[in-house]
């Protein structure tokens, strides 16, 4: 323990030097626009600003680059409380209990309560990195194809305690994301499937055109449609900070999201996303008012995005002790390394100490700098609901087009957001929640090959599901939430028949 702690007094000393210092809050300030602009998200943001860092040393380089990262998982929070529009597309749960607050007039306190959750699920995650990094990486190293398809399972089955209508509602709408994720190129065989010609496809579709469609899009057409405009919110200064009640409400769920975010993030994958979604589920299961979920439940802001946050430094623990990359941004990190002439992996603390510690430092020093960044900047952010909505609906969508085209500079994409723009409309006045739709488009290709890997290493036994004892307790937690879900249904289904039988009766 008294190395580990001289180990972070060197990475302090070079962190807070001036000439890294000042990179490390160019990042965090470069990260948090990324993240308000919608559509753009952290990893079009590393990849664009990725050149600029060649005429940089190693430290300072991967401390601007995480401070984008992490600058943009907090930046994502303020488009989708404000406007209903994800950042990126692990603010997608934001948006839904947080945009409420701030119908309600509770914008301000929606803003602070992510900051401060950031701020903590941030720093307690970075002590849990430093400390556990190698036992947590090691344990994730177990996870197979049987492994990871069991828990992609368990977290479509999680969407029926998180739809805050009935398990098959939520179902549906994650099959529907299955079923959009399947089109582009099988990554077993090669071929293009449901491509239809447009060459554009052979990717699959973004994950970002159809959270920004699904939401912005669709909440504009929604407001649009009204007879009544809604009216501009004129916040006041005092209402600008949570109340008593609601830091109370949002402690516990903080805590709970930095556990869960942390944990899920070791797991390769899209963690950030899903630990939002598994923390949202969580919270609304918990919680003795589950039925204000969706309508402006401080537990639905604050418990997912810390586990957003948290995720972000969980990502890091296999990239650092194991030079693994389990998410495409630290696939980035890793090039941006060896660019630079580090080689990461295992023997990276021993080989690189000055600049594995001044990492661990700066992702500390960037907590900071973000808090400090965001909490003052929550009367700016609040003063765009003063604007009245046929001026500020034109900007933002002109603002979602601009955003989804420049992820991939195809129009292709513009059309799809178009497209799942009239789609979430139309769910909407249906009263379905379109979330889980993005959660199924994020899982289908990963859920996909580790099914068919699985299979491959089976030769087509799907007893090595229950043969290997990770994934059989995965699928066990996921046939006990189903059950537990679908617990009510019975219950209804049998005093339906009892009624039947007493009037049918002698």
């Amino acid at each position: 323990m008294a190395e580990t702690l001289q180990n972070l007094y060197l990475g302090f000393a070079i962190a807070l030097s001036p000439g890294v210092l000042v990179y490390g809050v160019l990042g965090c300030v470069v990260g948090t626009l990324v993240g308000v602009l919608p559509g753009v998200g952290p990893l079009a943001g590393i990849s664009l600003l990725l050149p600029l860092t060649f005429g940089l040393d190693a430290t300072r380089a991967l401390v601007m680059l995480a401070g984008i990262y992490y600058g943009a998982m907090y930046g994502g929070s303020t488009t989708s409380i404000l406007m209903r529009i994800p950042g990126e597309a692990a603010s997608v749960v934001t948006c839904i209990d947080g945009y409420a607050m701030a119908r309600k007039g509770r914008a301000g306190p929606a803003l602070a309560i992510a900051a401060v959750g950031s701020y903590v699920a941030g720093t307690v995650s970075v002590v849990a990195l430093m400390l556990l990094a190698p036992p947590l990486a090691e344990f994730a190293l177990r996870f197979g194809p049987p492994e990871f398809f069991a828990l992609l399972l368990l977290g479509l089955l999680v969407l029926a305690y998180m739809n805050p209508g009935s398990m098959l509602d939520g179902l549906g709408m994650a099959a529907l994301g299955l079923l959009l994720g399947m089109i582009g190129i099988d990554q077993m065989s090669g071929h293009l499937r449901y491509g239809y010609g447009v060459p554009e496809l052979a990717d699959g579709i973004g994950v970002v055109p159809v959270a920004v469609g699904l939401f912005g899009l669709g909440e504009i057409l929604l407001t649009a449609g009204q007879r009544q405009p809604p009216e501009v919110i004129r916040p006041r200064l005092r209402d600008l900070l949570p109340s008593r009640l609601e830091w109370r409400e949002a402690h516990a769920p903080i805590w709970r999201g930095t556990a869960l975010g942390f944990l899920i993030g070791i797991i390769p994958g899209s963690a950030h996303v899903i630990s939002t979604f598994v923390s949202y589920a969580v919270e609304r299961r918990l919680s003795r008012r589950p039925e204000e979920f969706g309508h402006g439940a401080v537990a639905g802001l604050a418990g997912p995005e810390s586990a957003n946050n948290a995720a972000t430094s969980g990502a890091f623990v296999p990239m650092l002790a194991l030079g693994l990359p389990g998410v495409p941004i630290a696939a980035l990190l890793l090039a941006a390394m060896m660019i630079h002439g580090v080689t990461p992996g295992p023997l990276l603390i021993k080989n690189d100490p000055g600049v594995f510690w001044a990492f661990i430092a700066s992702m500390y020093v960037g907590n900071v700098i973000l808090l400090v960044l965001n909490l003052p900047m929550i009367g700016l952010f609040v003063n765009l609901l003063r604007i009245p909505y046929p001026v500020l609906y034109p900007i933002v969508l002109v603002c979602s087009v601009l955003g989804v085209y420049a992820v991939g500079n195809s129009m292709v994409d513009v059309w799809i957001m178009l497209g799942t723009g009239a789609l979430g409309y139309l769910l909407r006045k249906l009263g379905f929640e379109p979330a889980p739709i993005v959660l199924g488009l994020v899982l289908a290709p990963m859920l996909e090959l580790s099914l068919r890997q699985s299979l491959a290493m089976s030769a087509g036994s799907y007893l090595i599901f229950v043969t290997r004892p990770i994934s059989a307790v995965l699928l066990a937690i996921g046939a006990a939430l189903a059950a537990l879900a679908l617990r009510p249904l019975v219950s209804r289904t049998l005093d339906w028949r009892g009624r039947l039988s007493a009037k049918a009766g002698p």
